[in-house]
């Protein structure tokens, strides 16, 4: 091939490597979108708002819509349009999706009906389905195992992914039993109990890390941060060295 040839050739190379660098750009910085279904253990304190700001101090977005009335279960959302007309639009990237605690033997069965009824409908309309894992009332706190393992075989039995918040609250109370994450009705969240649920729903939706001091919030304490972060981190199953666990520097 001759020098002139040579050059053209090389030309069209670069441009088009110039011009795939530029879309994946244009993808990088498009926000991922995400909807919000459940009750008000999601709603309290904006727990998908708190995810967003997490998202946005790492330099990544989240853009996000709730649908969360109070008290409702899945089974409620079915029997409403809102979600349905949601997820029929083709706009989300992930359905993220919560009711009460249902650790009791027919509330698990409940849960796992409607959660694999609305994750075919999700993937249907191109959008991967998930679910939060919430926890119980304080009053019944020895029952979160049993939540962790209710929301587990669902997200089995659904195919859904699975964003651990209780086994994060349950992780931050075995290193520190006292962490405030129940607010004031011991049965929603405090401001660290969404905190602590938003690091886990941001760890996995952007496989982003979460121990750094970047994602300490205002007015929270270094030293709960660290133990919030590495409560997270370790509900998504990475490995933390012994002294990390707990939060430790």
């Amino acid at each position: 091939m001759e020098l002139p040839a040579k050059l053209a050739a090389l030309t069209v190379v670069l441009a088009a490597l110039i011009l795939s660098g530029g879309a994946r750009a244009g993808r990088d910085v498009e926000p991922l979108r995400v909807l919000f279904v459940g009750n008000s253990l999601t709603d309290t304190n904006d727990l998908p708002a708190t995810v967003a700001a997490l998202a946005k101090t790492a330099g990544r977005e989240l853009a996000y819509e709730t649908i969360a009335p109070g008290g409702f279960a899945l089974e409620d959302h079915w029997n409403q349009s809102d979600v349905h007309d949601a997820l029929a639009t083709g706009d989300w990237d992930v359905v993220i999706m919560q009711q009460g605690p249902s650790a009791l033997p027919e509330s698990q069965l409940n849960l796992r009906t409607w959660a694999t009824r609305w994750a075919d409908e999700a993937r249907a309309a191109g959008t991967r389905p998930a679910l939060l894992t919430v926890w119980p009332e304080s009053y019944r706190q020895a029952a979160l195992p049993d939540v962790i393992t209710s929301y587990r075989l669902a997200a089995e039995a659904a195919r859904a992914e699975l964003f651990p918040a209780g086994s994060a609250w349950l992780a931050a109370w075995r290193c520190s039993p006292r962490t405030v994450l129940y607010g004031t009705d011991g049965f929603h969240p405090s401001r660290l109990g969404t905190y602590l649920a938003a690091l886990v729903v941001y760890g996995r939706l952007f496989k982003a890390p979460l121990l750094s001091p970047e994602l300490t919030p205002a007015g929270v304490q270094a030293k709960t941060a660290r133990l919030l972060q590495a409560s997270a981190a370790t509900a998504l199953g990475r490995k933390l060295s012994a002294a990390r666990r707990c939060g430790g520097a």
